[in-house]
């Protein structure tokens, strides 16, 4: 696996995935893009001010990993 931080991010689509804490300009939202040019390689980010310019770089089996793990910690169906 190549170092998921060397990669470029620029032009990355990203989908938001908003907790409905503040509604509107100032909703938190965690968002998710596919890295460009890579297969299986996603880059996370918030979107609040605190967090900006910060970021997570996962590979699809890591996130599928989280996903089903925290859906089962937290007794959520899928």
């Amino acid at each position: 696996m190549s170092d998921l931080y060397s990669l470029p991010v620029q032009g990355a689509q990203f989908e938001n995935y908003c907790g409905g804490n503040l509604q509107g300009e100032h909703e938190s939202c965690v968002e998710v893009g596919q890295i460009p040019g890579s297969v299986s390689s996603y880059v996370l980010r918030d979107n609040k001010y605190e967090g900006a310019g910060k970021e997570l770089r996962f590979t699809e089996v890591e996130l599928d990993d989280f996903a089903l793990g925290w859906a089962a910690k937290r007794g959520l169906t899928l």
